[in-house]
């Protein structure tokens, strides 16, 4: 079965992870994940959150392509709205 080489990035404000897996092709963006072991790292990491190939939004089940960075996004801390008021008080 042909493999394929994705990356897995996560990052949190004191810590960035690049992880590197091998996949079989054909596969989607939940199974990179699972392959990466990135869950056991981070078990807190909630995949409803979103994700995306290179800064664009995809679905957990979209099928990836050999050298596909997918990125795992954290929930926002502050709206951009509640930082500029935040800002504008101090």
């Amino acid at each position: 079965m042909e493999t394929i080489r994705v990356e897995i990035a996560y990052a949190l404000p004191e810590q960035q992870l690049l992880l590197t897996v091998l996949i079989p092709k054909g596969s989607t963006v939940i199974t990179a994940i699972m392959a990466s072991g990135i869950l056991d790292q981070f078990p807190e990491l909630v995949l409803s959150n979103n994700v995306g190939i290179f800064s664009k939004k995809v679905a957990l089940d979209c099928i990836v392509a050999e050298n596909d960075r997918i990125e795992i996004y954290r929930p926002l801390v502050m709206t951009p709205n509640q930082l500029r008021l935040l800002r504008a008080k101090t």
